[in-house]
């Protein structure tokens, strides 16, 4: 039996808002048929501050040090928490709801795509496994997270090497497609992303910095070697293509759907209004 053809995307080092839009546009081509399923890699340029849909930037954000550090700032389409995209590779997943054994609830759908982001930790010679809260107040904490940042904790079904929050991901459902999107962490400066966040006090924000590192981790301080992000690509490009069992092809862009691209990053994810709406 053929194996199912999804498209692949290799962007590079692109703006935020070019990022975001581009995610955003590949949801829209694929709800009206004009594209299969996609999978996308980027990198941020320069290195950004992201945050959730539903996040409140005067609240939890200080932008003070976001522009001292020189960052990029975006608000996703996604929900989630903030995420400091710097050292990483970033991957998204644009699949139909109605995709053959993609499972309707919004965990279980985790599980099926972030297995891509499984088997391409293990295609590095990680042990990675998936995160699975084991008390009732795990699951409470899933549910109502005690800070804006993402990799404070594991949510359902993201990867977790050594117990310690190795990749984070959100989604959103739309027109009756998934976007799914997560950071993959290769190195993590733990000072500069708990200093981008607000915290009732500076006892707070002293027990995030310590206790960060005993929650995340990433690659270079799992490996004895240096983990480029080439290497990065290929083998997670192999872990989706083994844990989705569909085959890639890569595809090129259309100078009119890099029009709508643009179109879509002037209107929202580079304007103001959106990006510092809550």
């Amino acid at each position: 039996m053929e194996k199912t053809i999804w498209h692949f995307i290799n962007s590079g080092k692109c703006s935020a808002s070019f990022n975001m839009a581009l995610d955003e546009a590949l949801l829209e081509w694929h709800s009206k048929g004009e594209i299969g399923p996609v999978l996308r890699f980027y990198e941020w340029q320069p290195a950004t501050l992201s945050i959730g849909y539903f996040q409140s930037v005067d609240k939890e954000i200080d932008m003070d040090q976001v522009n001292k550090y020189g960052l990029g700032f975006v608000r996703r389409p996604t929900g989630g928490r903030g995420v400091l995209h710097e050292h990483e590779l970033t991957y998204s997943v644009i699949v139909s709801e109605s995709y053959p054994d993609m499972p309707e609830t919004v965990t279980e759908a985790y599980r099926v795509i972030s297995g891509g982001v499984l088997e391409g930790f293990r295609n590095l010679g990680l042990d990675a496994q998936f995160s699975v809260p084991e008390t009732v107040q795990q699951t409470d904490d899933l549910k109502k997270p005690k800070s804006a940042v993402c990799f404070d904790a594991p949510s359902w079904y993201e990867l977790v090497v050594e117990g310690k929050k190795v990749a984070g991901s959100a989604q959103t459902r739309q027109k009756g497609v998934i976007l799914q999107h997560g950071a993959i962490l290769l190195s993590l400066d733990e000072d500069k992303l708990v200093s981008l966040f607000k915290f009732k006090s500076e006892e707070q924000r002293d027990r995030m910095r310590v206790s960060l590192p005993e929650k995340a981790v990433a690659i270079d301080r799992l490996m004895d070697r240096t983990v480029s992000v080439g290497e990065c690509v290929e083998a997670f490009a192999e872990g989706f293509e083994e844990a989705l069992d569909m085959q890639l092809e890569p595809l090129e862009l259309s100078v009119q759907q890099l029009e709508f691209v643009r179109d879509i990053e002037r209107k929202k994810y580079a304007n103001d209004e959106w990006t510092f709406k809550k």
